[in-house]
């Protein structure tokens, strides 16, 4: 059987992604976490504190160290495996990018260092600063990330240069103030908020229901509720926005979460529930609630929501225009001078990405029949059920949350925790839920675009490097069995020292006291 190395590329840079994004949400919500314990500490002068921020602090550092190991590897993937998308667009994504290299291994990563060694050669004050420099770094690591990311859901500030045969920057300005990025940005900070609330929530749980360190876990549970509620309800405020930007600008992936075929009257029903089934265009036992989506997407009652069906529809109709753009282009390779093709392209030129959808069926847009573009068109719609499942997943998750949290609240400030053990084992085994809703964010994202690279503009297909499947196989087990690696280390550090406690993992020989 004949490997896809496009496939096989696309697999390879979505597990390590997600891998990767493990432990940059805790990253981001445990830094702040130690920043505001650190602040109390300075504040009162207690021990206590400081140990509490040294105890998460080496959970921190445990995290992080993983998560400049699998971020490297990513970055170079552009290179090895996407090498048309770096030649393509490299002017643009390389500028954020390169940034965040900067803020994360240089800025971030010296405050890191400052922050475990510096403990006895710095003051108070100055300590404390820079551990909230650490947690000011790690968001603005993540900012550039999540702008180069929504350039490609939004690619904004950059043309077709045809001279050079390369998208290029026009207006960086727009690139970074991008209201996808800036939408993406806020909500994804703040699911990392919640990721470190529920980490420091559960852990402390399992401390109170050991009777174990119950000072500290009394007070990190305290913490951990308040700042966890406040990210949750954040996730939900900010999520909306994301959903009202995505439907300005990926009408698509919107109506593909919704699964929702046909155009309906103003406002949109949301479907709560149901069954989308791809093949026949339907979604079978759907339970709808009349107007919602309209109105939470559009914030009207009067502006529609485009269907799928209609979208293909439009779809199509770029696809044809967009040959126009590349017959033009063609012409301009061998004579960059000729008036007549230029004005030919730039009439059409916000279609080119359309026509070179048909290359991803191997067809050649200037020989494409009618059923190729339609087929083409019929391509732009990205897996129906994975969406629709995934985004009510997260959503149901979110909502969780809050409950979790608003529960955890009330009972740390009434000091009831031994009357309600059995909420200790909830807060338990939620450990691992906040990390799935993350992914399966990523997955709405990413999937949601498909198939294109760079929305409008750059099919997947043609994005790749020119490998065959065995060599791209052979890189994907690799990272397969290094990250399966790196995940065994870190399970038993991290498992390792919550089991010693703080007290141990301090190396202090007796308990620490309410100082």
């Amino acid at each position: 059987m004949e490997l896809d190395p496009v496939l096989l590329s696309r697999i390879q840079f979505g597990m390590t992604a997600m891998y990767h994004f493990l432990f940059v949400p805790l990253t981001i919500g445990l830094a702040v976490l130690l920043a505001m314990m650190e602040s109390v500490y300075v504040m009162t002068g207690r021990t206590i504190w400081r140990d509490m921020t040294q105890f998460w602090g080496k959970l921190f550092g445990i995290n992080f160290a993983m998560g400049v190991a699998t971020g490297i590897t990513m970055e170079f993937q552009f290179g090895t495996n996407w090498a048309y998308y770096s030649h393509y667009v490299g002017d643009i994504f390389g500028v954020p990018l390169a940034i965040e290299g900067l803020m994360a291994f240089f800025l971030e990563s010296t405050f890191v260092g400052l922050f475990f060694f510096g403990w006895e050669r710095l003051s108070k004050l100055q300590h404390l600063l820079v551990t909230w420099l650490v947690a000011i770094g790690s968001n603005l690591s993540a900012l550039w990330i999540l702008i180069a990311n929504g350039w490609m859901q939004n690619p904004v500030g950059a043309a077709f240069n045809i001279d050079t045969m390369r998208m290029e920057v026009t207006d960086m300005g727009a690139v970074i103030m991008n209201p996808v990025a800036q939408a993406k940005f806020v909500h994804t900070v703040a699911a990392g908020y919640v990721v470190g609330a529920v980490f420091v929530l559960a852990i402390s749980s399992f401390y109170l229901l050991k009777n174990r360190h119950t000072d500290m876990a009394r007070r990190s549970f305290a913490i951990a509720s308040s700042f966890g509620l406040a990210s949750a309800l954040s996730v939900v405020v900010l999520g909306d926005e994301s959903g009202y930007v995505a439907t300005e600008h990926q009408k698509m992936k919107i109506a593909a979460i919704e699964a929702m075929w046909d155009t309906e009257p103003a406002p949109a029903s949301f479907t709560v529930i149901g069954i989308p089934d791809q093949a026949n265009q339907a979604t079978h036992y759907a339970v709808h609630v009349p107007w919602a989506l309209g109105l939470i997407t559009t914030r009207s009652f009067d502006q529609t929501l485009p269907g799928i069906k209609e979208l293909v529809n439009l779809a199509e109709l770029r696809i044809t225009n967009g040959i126009n753009a590349y017959r033009a282009l063609q012409v301009l390779r061998t004579n960059k001078s000729n008036a007549e093709a230029r004005a030919e392209f730039s009439r059409h030129e916000a279609d080119l990405g359309y026509a070179l959808l048909l290359k991803r069926h191997d067809v050649d847009p200037l020989k494409a029949t009618t059923r190729d573009i339609r087929m083409a068109a019929e391509g732009t719609v990205p897996p129906v059920a994975l969406l629709f499942w995934a985004f009510r997943i997260m959503v149901a998750l979110g909502f969780f949350f809050i409950l979790l949290f608003t529960a955890a609240f009330l009972l740390s400030a009434s000091q009831r925790f031994e009357q309600y053990r059995w909420f200790l084992y909830v807060a338990v085994a939620a450990l691992p839920l906040p990390w799935l809703a993350a992914e399966l964010g990523w997955v709405v994202a990413e999937v949601g675009r498909q198939p294109w690279v760079i929305e409008g503009v750059l099919p997947t297909q043609i994005a790749a490097s020119a490998l065959d499947g065995g060599t791209v196989l052979f890189s994907l087990l690799g990272f397969v069995i290094f990250y399966s690696v790196l995940a065994i280390v870190d399970v038993w550090l991290m498992t390792r020292y919550v089991r010693m406690g703080p007290d141990e993992a301090l190396g202090k020989s007796t308990p620490a006291k309410n100082a």
